[in-house]
This record gives structure tokens, C-alpha cells and sequence, in this order.
């Protein structure tokens, strides 16, 4: 029986049917108790194989995605944060968007759950099979920068054109150098109308040009083009990590 089971995970592996060597053990099983015929047999353990081939794909793209940690919309506290539209969340976790080529900008102080937000939608992307990458404003900048200088700019700027959704976190966290704001540019104007992409600021969208070597002209054209489609979500109140500090007695009142 046990050469049997080799010549069987050896078969798997030949065809690239990776589940079946962890499933088929317990599906003889089954099929003995209840008496499946074999074409029940062998449709069940093709099914087995086609979703755990799927759940790879999911594992894969969320790896591939770059979270720093994965979130929900159902973890998100909904009540403290002021703004949030709730249904409107809900209807954009169905992501028509991405297929609509739509975009969506996350304004609001830090800690307030931009972030949050903007991963739980990349995470329920992922989850449907949808290509998604996730990167913050500074780390896009310098890696095209540097790719520029190695001699790999087209193949870095390839991968973050080429997924349908891209996520951009933290706007105007750290100012942008002039090449650095036109890389970036770069990223926007070739996404435009051929993906959706989701941004983070805490900045509000008229003081863009403050995070993009204060070019006026070039932040103009970019939301030019980030706005034709777009869901604007502001986010009102208090960090919600400071909120977290105070329950724990670290600080006290808004000092």
C-alpha cells in the first residue's frame, strides 16, 4: 500500500496536481462508506483538486499583494471614525470598481483607518482572484528611482501598471523629490482608465502639490486623471492607535 501511495504522489506531482496527494486518502474513504460510483470518485476528487488549486492562487496573489498585515472591513470599528460611509464601503467590497476602472482616495489624519480601509479592499480583491499590489507613496518612488538607475525601469514600472488594482499608501507623508514626483506621475498617467487604484492622504486634495515637489502643474494633471473616476471616502475624527494609548492609561486627554 505504501509503494502504492509513492506511485500515486509521484503521478500528482508529474501532472502538477498538488491537493490530491492530501485529499485522495480520505475520499477512498468516503467513496467506500458510501458507496460512490467511480465517476462520483473521480468527479469528487477533481473538484477536491480545483479548489485547493484555487486557494493557492488566493495564497499567492496575497503574497504577492505586499500587505504589511492583512485586514477586514469587518474589523474596521465603524463607530468611532466620522465620514465612513458605511453602505458605501459595502458596495464598493463588491468591487464593481475594479471592473468599473474606478478609483478611490482615502483622505483623513493619520491612524484614523485609511490604511485599514484601503487593505481590506486589496485583501477581498485577492480573495476574488484579483491581481492587487500594495506599496506606500515612498517606497514606489524610490523604486522606480533606483530601477531608473539600474537599468530596470521598464520591468519595475511593468509591475505596478500591470495589476488591477494598486494600492498607493500614505500620500504626503514624506514629500517627493521632482524625478521622484515625475515617476510617480508616470505610474498614474499609464494606469489611466486601464485599472483602479486606491490612494491614502493625509493631506486634503488641494494641498497635494505639497507631496509633489510642489509642482502645481503636474499635481493638477495627475488628479486630472485620478478623478475622472473616483470615490472620495473623508475621514473625520481622532487617531484611532491614540484612542488605544489613552484606554491604556499612557497618555492622558489630547496631550
Amino acid at each position: 500500500m505504501n509503494l502504492q501511495q509513492e506511485r500515486i504522489d509521484s503521478l500528482c506531482m508529474e501532472l502538477g496536481l498538488k491537493g490530491l496527494p492530501n485529499e485522495y486518502a480520505d475520499l477512498c474513504q468516503i467513496a467506500a462508506k458510501e458507496e460512490w460510483s467511480y465517476i462520483d470518485f473521480l468527479e469528487k476528487t477533481l473538484k477536491k483538486e480545483a479548489e485547493s488549486k484555487e486557494l493557492r492562487k488566493i495564497e499567492m496573489l496575497k503574497k504577492m499583494a505586499g500587505f504589511p498585515i492583512v485586514k477586514t472591513l469587518e474589523e474596521y470599528d465603524f463607530e468611532f471614525a466620522q465620514g465612513v460611509p458605511k453602505k458605501q464601503l459595502e458596495e464598493l467590497s463588491k468591487l464593481t470598481f475594479i471592473s468599473e476602472k474606478e478609483n478611490i482616495i482615502f483622505l483623513g489624519a493619520s491612524g484614523v483607518g485609511k490604511t485599514h480601509l484601503a487593505i481590506a479592499l486589496g485583501n477581498l480583491a485577492t480573495q476574488a482572484g484579483i491581481k492587487t499590489r500594495f506599496i506606500s507613496a515612498a517606497d514606489l518612488a524610490v523604486n522606480l528611482e533606483n530601477s531608473q538607475k539600474e537599468g530596470r525601469y521598464k520591468q519595475v514600472m511593468q509591475g505596478f501598471i500591470v495589476p488591477r488594482l494598486l494600492i498607493i499608501d500614505e500620500i504626503g507623508y514624506l514629500p517627493l523629490t521632482r524625478g521622484q514626483a515625475d515617476h510617480f506621475f508616470q505610474i498614474i498617467a499609464k494606469r489611466y482608465e486601464t485599472g483602479s487604484t486606491i490612494l491614502t492622504s493625509n493631506l486634503n486634495l488641494g494641498q497635494w502639490d505639497k507631496a509633489f515637489a510642489k509642482d502645481s502643474i503636474l499635481t493638477a494633471a495627475m488628479l486630472d486623471r485620478i478623478l475622472h473616476h473616483v470615490h472620495v471616502i473623508a475621514i473625520r475624527g481622532e487617531s484611532y492607535r491614540l484612542k488605544e494609548t489613552k484606554k491604556a492609561g499612557i497618555v492622558r486627554g489630547k496631550s
